[in-house]
């Protein structure tokens, strides 16, 4: 007989909880990483092309074929996106 040693931890809102913690915990990281190497973005012109490359990085991982596509690839390219997104609402819009 196997033992269920997760018990109660096996909730599915506790597992995506956690999650997505980690989830924004590395978006967070990415961007206190990105605003020691450059500079804040001088307008809304220049966050918006930022923002674009990385989404175009993205892309350029989705689009592949299934068997030579990495997980880790997208999301380390979807991180970068949210955190250049973060990063446009602190540098150009200010709040």
């Amino acid at each position: 007989m196997a033992i269920d040693v997760l018990g109660d931890f096996r909730d599915d809102s506790l597992i995506q909880d956690i999650v997505l913690k980690r989830i924004v915990f590395d978006v967070a990281q990415e961007y206190f990483r990105a605003t020691a190497l450059y500079k804040p973005f001088n307008s809304a012109h220049e966050g918006y092309a930022t923002l674009l490359e990385e989404m175009d990085e993205l892309w350029e991982e989705v689009k592949k074929r299934p068997d030579a596509v990495s997980k880790d690839e997208m999301r380390s390219e979807a991180i970068q996106v949210a955190a250049m997104a973060i990063r446009f609402i602190f540098d150009v819009i200010k709040e």
